[in-house]
Parts: structure tokens; sequence; C-alpha cells
């Protein structure tokens, strides 16, 4: 069976240019040089998806669905991240499996969700390399997400777009030879692959605003943090 049928054409006209960037072979370059080149080495197959999630009703109004994930988890603990997970066997695809975890971790009812896109497959980091399908949402009404499932996450809520994109919030971070982008917001770090996907659809939609280009060492960032990344 097909896939969730995406519907870009009942997009919002402020999202057009993100939806159209966002699949410029361009922008997946970009995407594998921050992810230090993890291209999918197997694209035909994804191994999990991950929604994200606009709401509002303009550029400047705009908000974004992230997650924290829950400090005890065993992989990527205490991280921030867009709800997603495993495609299982029963998932029509890719978007399908994005909308499904999404309800499971935040209580996100698929109805409210218009899948606009896909991006092409990147792979995580470290020794779970996983082949993810990040998927572009909208809501006009998402309702009222939260904490449905604590044992993956701790805190679910709507993170402004201009908040993210304020110089001050935004810096680069290192870490043991990975230089990429990162995000403050409600004094959580957002970086790695979730900082990655955040700093490509910014800039495919022509959104990013010049900031502080200086790298800063992930730890000492982390420590003013409250991610609760303690492998870190």
């Amino acid at each position: 069976m097909a896939d969730v049928a995406l519907q870009p054409e009942l997009s919002p006209g402020w999202l057009t240019s993100m939806i159209a960037g966002i699949g410029t072979p361009e922008n997946s370059a970009r995407a594998k040089q921050l992810l230090s080149g993890r291209l999918a080495s197997h694209p035909e197959r994804d191994d999990a998806a991950v929604l994200m999630l606009l709401t509002g009703d303009n550029a400047a109004e705009a908000e974004i669905l992230i997650t924290h994930r829950t400090p005890t988890m065993r992989s990527h603990s205490g991280q921030m991240a867009f709800p997603g997970g495993r495609i299982d066997d029963t998932d029509l695809g890719p978007v399908d499996a994005a909308l499904r975890e999404a309800w499971e971790e935040t209580g996100l009812q698929r109805h409210r969700v218009t899948p606009l896109a896909v991006m092409p497959s990147l792979t995580t980091a470290g020794g779970r390399r996983r082949a993810v399908r990040p998927v572009l949402g909208y809501s006009a009404d998402p309702g009222r997400p939260h904490v449905a499932s604590p044992a993956e996450t701790d805190d679910v809520f709507f993170a402004p777009v201009a908040d993210l994109l304020a110089p001050e919030n935004r810096l680069d971070v290192g870490f043991f030879g990975f230089t990429g982008p990162a995000f403050w917001v409600n004094d959580y770090l957002v970086w790695g692959f979730t900082g990655v996907l955040l700093d490509v659809l910014f800039d495919a939609a022509g959104w990013a605003k010049p900031y502080d280009p200086s790298i800063v060492p992930l730890r000492r960032a982390l420590k003013r943090s409250r991610n609760g990344e303690r492998h870190l």
C-alpha cells in the first residue's frame, strides 16, 4: 500500500519557499556537509522517520514542535528531538510512521496534520547509525501536544521560530571533530541531528539570519543547559 499522501497544495503561502527548498540538490548537499558526510548508505531502506511540524498564521508567528528525550533513555538521552522513531513493518511508509510516532509521543492527532514534503534520508550518529527520513508537516490547529510517553520524552512544546532564529540564540558547537549548528530555547540546547535539520529548514526557507560563527565546545554549552545529557 502507498504511504500517506503528501499535500503541498494545502500549505499556507508562507511555507512555499521552505517546501521548494528542502528538496533541492543544494539543500541535500548542505545537510550532508553539516552531518559530516553521513548520508544514508542505503537510502532505499528508511529505518526511521521524524515529523518536523510547523504551526502558525505566518512566518513571524510560526512555531515548531520539539521534544526533550528523557535522560534515562538508552540512546540519545537528554537530547532535543523531533517526534519520531523506527518505521515498523505495519507502517505504510515514513510519513505514516512519523505521524504514528508523533501521536504516541505527544498525543498529536494525525487528522490535524497536513504532510507537505519529505527530505532525502540522512544518517544519525553513534553506534546505531539509522537512515532517517524527515517529514515536513503543517497544522493550523495542532490541539495540545503533551508528554504522552514519559519513558521516551519528558517535555513537549512548540518553540517560536523567531526565538530560534534570534542571533543570540544561535551558535555552532564542536565535539570530537563534529562541528554543527545549535540553538537555545527554554534553556535547552538543540544540537546534533535536530540542530542540523532546523538549520537546513530555515536556510531552505530563506529565514536564516547572521550570527556569531565562533565554535563553542559542546561540553561547555551543555553545562549551562538543562538537557541532562550525562554521557557527555
